[in-house]
């Protein structure tokens, strides 16, 4: 009961120091509604760029190995011409892997590059030209809401078939099929059997919707599939219960033992992982948190400066209600946690206003981008427990002088 009436007087104080002084209040209160929307806001883009690497890094598979030239991860004292003048991994590298892993599930060899799509008097400029043995599907994770994948007879004689991206199929075929049409590409007519779900923005560039994959086996008669601007690798996806560790230790014996590599001869090729990624991506993020952090403390800083000034202010206007307070019997303690509470409930109140602004710009962002922006449950309970902190912090001092106040002296004080 005693707590519930400290709660009730403190906001009938909070609220009426409010009403009477609303420019005096609001522009104290504004340190901590920005600091918090600058944490906040920091905190809320972090979570949604993290959650967007994630489900991007997520794609490439976790229990995926990429056989390529060149390491995700540079470091050690090994020279980056030797890096330059490695070979790039081709057909037979894949076949031997194919033929001599026993703990292979899926394997692919893949290619990309950019090139013009046409379709009639429609084109797209800089697509992604994928092409890959038939086993992509087994290792990339996507979904075809319209046609299908191809058959492993297309894919092995090499048809003139293609799977496009969403966002592809919306801009060059607008509001037709594209199933059964065809687009130009290499000069060559593709015909399409599938278009690709949705998928939205990536921030490692995998996104499906502006993509065309094409069989292997039809690109190697218009390019030179060994081409090391086509970027070729090789993906191996890992049987159940077999761990990366376990899939690159017998990646790289075949490797080696494929190119000859003699047991004191670096290897020449590179084995990556998506967990290399997402070692780097934590130390960026890690590092974002910290600037918002330092961001939003100054800030907050200034905006308990803000709170301790409206007590203190509080306090010596209040001074003659508080020797009545005490003159009717009321403890220290009651006196230092009534201006507690008061400081505390206008901390929450800049907090809450720096909440709603953060909400009002996940509304915005989310409509203007692609990307989710959510303020999450976690984010609203540390947005208020710093309001609290600050609170306790700023109204201490003042509460403190408030309840050691001499009530004879207070009662004739004007």
């Amino acid at each position: 009961m005693l707590l519930l009436r400290l709660i009730k007087e403190s906001f009938f104080f909070a609220y009426n120091s409010i009403i009477v002084n609303k420019l005096r209040t609001f522009l104290s209160l504004l340190g901590i509604t920005i600091g918090i929307f600058a944490i906040i806001s920091v905190f809320t883009v972090i979570d949604a760029m993290e959650s967007s690497v994630r489900n991007s890094i997520q794609s490439l598979g976790n229990d995926i190995i990429y056989v390529q030239k060149w390491p995700w991860a540079f470091g050690g004292s090994y020279p980056w011409w030797k890096y330059f003048n490695r070979p790039v991994p081709n057909i037979t590298d894949y076949n031997e892997i194919k033929n001599r892993a026993s703990r292979v599930e899926a394997c692919a060899f893949s290619i990309s590059t950019e090139k013009t799509v046409q379709y009639g008097n429609n084109s797209a400029e800089n697509i992604t030209i994928w092409a890959s043995t038939h086993d992509f599907d087994k290792i990339r994770s996507f979904e075809i809401e319209n046609g299908r994948y191809f058959s492993f007879y297309e894919s092995q004689t090499g048809k003139n078939k293609a799977i496009i991206g969403h966002k592809l199929s919306s801009e060059l075929f607008e509001n037709q099929n594209p199933i059964g049409k065809n687009i130009k590409v290499f000069g060559r007519k593709l015909q399409i059997i599938g278009v690709f779900k949705k998928e939205g923005e990536s921030m490692l560039g995998s996104s499906m919707d502006e993509l065309v994959v094409i069989p292997i086996n039809f690109a190697r008669n218009v390019i030179n599939i060994r081409n090391d601007r086509l970027n070729p690798f090789i993906m191996v996806k890992a049987k159940k219960n077999v761990s990366p560790g376990a899939l690159k230790d017998e990646l790289r014996r075949i490797m080696r033992g494929v190119r000859k590599l003699k047991p004191v001869v670096d290897d020449n090729f590179a084995l990556n992982e998506a967990s290399l990624l997402t070692q780097g991506f934590e130390s960026i993020f890690a590092g974002i948190n910290l600037g918002g952090w330092i961001i939003g403390g100054f800030s907050i800083l200034v905006g308990g400066f803000g709170i301790a000034n409206i007590m203190f202010v509080s306090v010596k206007e209040r001074t003659n209600i508080i020797g009545i307070q005490k003159a009717l019997g009321a403890k220290n303690y009651f006196i230092l946690l009534q201006f507690l509470f008061e400081a505390i409930i206008l901390s929450l109140l800049g907090g809450i206003l720096g909440l709603l602004l953060v909400y009002g710009g996940t509304l915005i962002f989310g409509k203007i981008t692609d990307m989710s922006f959510d303020l999450t449950a976690g984010n609203v309970t540390l947005g208020i427990l710093i309001s609290v902190i600050i609170g306790v912090i700023s109204g201490f001092a003042p509460a403190l002088s408030a309840s050691k106040l001499n009530p004879v002296e207070a009662i004739g004080s004007v």
